[in-house]
């Protein structure tokens, strides 16, 4: 779910407010790892447009007081021609002291079916002012992801070849869940921030649930269609990348994750972004089915 890519813009907005991380991953202790292979291409993404609206799940006694927003997901695409994804999220986070942070950010992107090319473009405005301003390219060879960049300046960088872009990472999710594989780990590249970021991302899967099972009260069940798939909850965590000589073990505390249940079309419902402090849920409120252009 390529939603997970921008909705960590709520990040530097929570930390201005003052609130902390999640909880420690310790490396070390983790189970064998699945690391980035060559694109896997079983995966059928949907396309879709989705509304999701957020609100406050939980706090702590020194958390965030107030959250409201909505996240609007409009996605289209497919193997041969590429993936679109066009995101706008608006979400206000106040401390009840005062203290409030209205971001509007919006953002295109565009990934080729072989995970080779992708495209992005975003801007986001927190209390009416324009803060990052993104657009970049980067292209995958034998050895390496060459990055290039012309906003917020011209610059060009790399990351490691085995990092992968976001749609590349739904399709690997729903791939390994339905070959029953319960962790993912790998760099995750997708131009947020000012596009120098690489991620680390811990993904774990849970048990399938089954066409029928605990069927959903969102806008999936008025979706016929969404019932006869299968869907699995899934847990994404963020790292910061660290220098490789502090990459033998010990603890490091993620920059956030967000759960989600992923259905095997690539759509996701019931998002859950947990933080230390406070935890913000995402109800999807509209569901519109696109038609699908199948490959020549």
């Amino acid at each position: 779910m390529t939603i997970s890519a921008n909705v960590r813009r709520l990040v530097p907005m929570a930390l201005a407010l003052g609130f902390a991380g999640v909880a420690a991953y310790h490396p070390a202790a983790a189970a064998p790892p699945v690391m980035a292979a060559p694109l896997i291409d079983k995966a059928t993404l949907a396309p879709h447009r989705a509304v999701y609206d957020l609100k406050l799940k939980s706090q702590s006694s020194r958390g965030v007081q107030n959250v409201r927003g909505r996240i609007l997901y409009d996605f289209s695409g497919n193997a041969c021609d590429g993936y679109d994804l066009e995101f706008r999220q608006v979400s206000e986070l106040d401390s009840g002291e005062g203290k409030a942070a209205v971001s509007d950010l919006r953002s295109t992107t565009w990934e080729d079916g072989a995970a080779k090319k992708f495209r992005f473009n975003s801007e986001n405005v927190v209390n009416e002012k324009r803060t990052d301003v993104v657009n970049g390219r980067a292209d995958r060879n034998a050895d390496k992801v060459a990055v290039n960049l012309s906003k917020p300046q011209e610059k060009t960088l790399t990351v490691p070849a085995g990092s992968v872009f976001p749609t590349e990472h739904m399709r690997r999710i729903i791939v390994a869940a339905r070959a029953g594989k319960t962790i993912l780990d790998f760099p995750v590249y997708d131009g947020s921030e000012t596009g120098e970021k690489l991620y680390n991302t811990l993904t774990i899967i849970g048990r399938a649930i089954g066409p029928g099972e605990k069927p959903p009260t969102d806008a999936t069940a008025k979706v016929p269609a969404m019932a006869k798939l299968t869907r699995w909850p899934v847990t994404i965590s963020y790292f910061e990348k660290q220098a490789e000589k502090d990459e033998r073990g010990g603890e490091q505390t993620p920059v956030y994750s967000i759960s989600f249940e992923l259905y095997e079309n690539g759509i996701s419902r019931a998002l859950v972004l947990n933080y230390s402090d406070f935890s913000i849920s995402g109800e999807m409120t509209s569901l519109d089915m696109k038609k699908e252009k199948a490959c020549p």
